[in-house]
């Protein structure tokens, strides 16, 4: 087993947050996210950063797709190449494999408002084009980290938090009266699979890390992820999906990357969080010999919640569960 973590984490300094990732994973180490500096470093800001002939701005209510990229948008892209930079620095070289993470078209549709007020997701063409504004992105954005990461895997982890939300018409609308009609599962395949093809022909590993209830387990392993990272505790309570779906996504090859630690800071025992694992998976119908090499663990999501101690302390956790 490997283990990482989900990206984000608590703090400001990013020069010490890098360090503690690298000095802490064995392998698998992620580009670190601190969203307490604000909403330029945060999930959909950052990942807004990476779009690719589409401009944004942060408005009052959020933010907003644009002709042009204002003040926030130029700030979170600067960020971002400068939080690169120092990783680059802090990791002199090392070459185990880098992951990345950056916000699925779904949940920037869900989330990212068009000039008119509305979400993205409310204007079909206005979500095809965004999907199409960050496979574009994504590849550019990998092909930068290979040439800062020469030696190492990559791996793109696409966050798609908000994707079960989509799919069930439950995202509200801006007026916070209705409703966004669901999206059928052929369109939410489309644009996951853009995004995935475009991650695979830049030469990264794309994952998907869903940190909800009812995981839509068979359409992220049909858009061709390579690996579903997850919140255990949501998917043991969940009533969506069940175990023949996880089953036959593991089976036909897709890896598990189970979030099995807390996030923010609670008492936990890493024995009993080897125990869910081993029994979540028995009850798949594996053992340990068909898993083992095949689960990465995790905490069950972003650290950002945490203390500074408690997340050095989960990632280190998950490095000796792994082991």
């Amino acid at each position: 087993m490997r283990a990482t973590g989900i990206g984000s984490l608590p703090g400001e300094d990013y020069a010490e947050s890098a360090a503690m990732v690298l000095g802490t994973l064995d392998d698998l180490v992620f580009v670190p996210e601190l969203p307490a500096r604000g909403v330029a470093a945060q999930m959909v800001g950052r990942s807004l950063a990476v779009l690719d002939g589409l401009g944004a701005d942060l408005q009052p209510a959020g933010w907003r797709l644009l002709d042009a990229s204002g003040v926030d948008h130029r700030r979170a892209r600067s960020l971002l190449a400068q939080d690169l930079d120092v990783l680059e620095e802090v990791a002199q070289d090392r070459e185990g494999t880098v992951k990345q993470q950056v916000a699925g078209p779904w949940t920037l549709a869900a989330t990212v408002e068009l000039q008119r007020g509305e979400k993205v997701l409310s204007d079909h063409g206005a979500r095809r084009d965004l999907a199409h504004a960050l496979a574009s992105g994504v590849s550019d954005h990998v092909a930068s980290l290979r040439r800062r990461f020469p030696r190492s895997p990559l791996v793109l982890q696409v966050d798609e938090p908000a994707l079960p939300a989509v799919l069930a018409a439950q995202v509200p609308t801006s007026s916070g009266f209705g409703r966004y009609r669901t999206v059928d599962q052929p369109e939410a395949d489309a644009l996951l699979r853009l995004v995935v093809d475009a991650v695979r022909d830049a030469g990264a590993t794309p994952v998907v890390h869903c940190c909800a209830p009812a995981v839509p387990v068979s359409l992220l392993h049909g858009a061709g992820f390579d690996a579903i990272a997850f919140d255990l505790g949501l998917v043991e309570a969940a009533t969506g999906e069940g175990a023949d779906a996880w089953a036959e996504a593991f089976e036909a090859g897709m890896d598990l990357w189970i979030g099995a630690l807390p996030s923010t800071d609670v008492a936990f025992d890493p024995a009993a969080a080897r125990r869910r694992i081993e029994d979540w998976t028995g009850r798949l119908g594996f053992g340990e010999d068909a898993w083992h090499d095949r689960v990465v663990v995790t905490p069950a999501c972003g650290l950002a919640g945490a203390s500074p101690g408690f997340a050095r302390r989960v990632l280190a956790e998950a490095v000796g569960l792994a082991r």
